[in-house]
């Protein structure tokens, strides 16, 4: 696993040049992007959101598109439309900004429930249709969302629907006052983001997503990831758990996690590591709860501490 662990290193310690400080988080975006899986970042302005999708999309030399969302933002304005060419006596079809492999969508939650649901097709299937007819979407396809969660005027919260096909939910956070002066000075003259080169290749990356899924997941870790997402289900504060894609998604980043700490195989740590992340999003608190203030992170974090961790066995081989 030592190639995957190389790329991913490249990609993050490439990325660090320009998102100081935030190692943790970009080490989990690149753990999303090796299952091939979206990340919405819940964060307030000014933090590097934007900074960190080009910085991944420069990394690989991939195509990069920032959708700016509004209230005024039609589904077409994302997928594109159908267009009628008199010469030609036909309908052309002009590729909406979905089309890229990275996609910013940037404040999500400030377009409309009709706009927002454009994306659905696009990021599960990686394909969008318009018109009756599917184009499919180039590989690696990313879509790294952002939304503001302490301005919620003019906002439409996102559905359950649209939550549960991110893999993560990330934020970054304030840097501290010695990384905010490391910011002041990378950017005295240019912003480093103008100079950053590109460390992997789309080819290596794609390579790389397929390696992961070889990684070694014994049936103990299953079994605990399975009962992470059912306890979340049966937790008394939460009206809605964490979905089956959940527990897959738990699953999937458990193994490219593992392979980033070079490793062939998926702890349980591994799996505590992760939870929070890919989990918290994906659970509904009930209105009672909602009016103590209960939190889905401390939900997670409760059921983590009341699970029994699963122990050591010998490694059967696979035939």
């Amino acid at each position: 696993m030592s190639h995957i662990q190389d790329i991913a290193n490249r990609i993050i310690d490439n990325v660090e040049k320009v998102v100081i400080g935030k190692r943790r988080a970009v080490e989990l975006a690149v753990v999303a992007m090796l299952c091939k899986g979206h990340i919405l970042i819940e964060d307030v302005p000014g933090v590097g959101k934007t900074v960190l999708a080009k910085a991944l999309a420069r990394s690989i030399g991939a195509s990069f598109r920032r959708i700016q969302f509004t209230p005024d933002l039609l589904p077409s304005d994302v997928t594109g439309v159908s267009i009628f060419n008199q010469q030609t006596r036909e309908f052309v079809f002009r590729p909406g900004p979905v089309m890229a492999q990275i996609v910013l969508t940037d404040e999500i939650n400030r377009a409309t429930p009709k706009t927002q649901s454009a994306l659905l097709e696009c990021m599960e299937e990686h394909q969008v249709t318009v018109d009756d007819r599917t184009y499919m979407l180039p590989e690696p396809f990313l879509v790294l969302a952002t939304q503001n969660p302490i301005e919620y005027e003019g906002t439409f919260p996102l559905p359950e629907a649209e939550l549960d096909r991110f893999l993560m939910r990330l934020t970054l956070g304030h840097p501290s006052a010695r990384e905010e002066v490391a910011i002041l000075e990378a950017q005295q003259h240019v912003h480093p983001l103008d100079e950053l080169d590109q460390v992997v290749d789309v080819a290596e990356l794609l390579a790389a997503q397929e390696e992961v899924k070889d990684i070694y997941v014994d049936a103990l870790i299953k079994e605990y990831v399975v009962a992470l997402v059912h306890a979340t289900r049966d937790y008394p504060d939460v009206y809605l758990g964490a979905s089956p894609r959940g527990s897959l998604g738990l699953y999937r980043t458990g193994q490219a996690y593992a392979a980033i700490q070079g490793r062939d195989y998926v702890i349980p740590d591994d799996i505590k590591a992760l939870a929070e992340v890919v989990l918290a999003h994906r659970i509904i608190i009930s209105p009672s709860a909602r009016i103590r203030n209960v939190d889905t992170r401390d939900v997670v974090q409760e059921v983590l501490a009341s699970l029994p961790v699963p122990g050591t066995r010998v490694r059967q081989e696979r035939r």
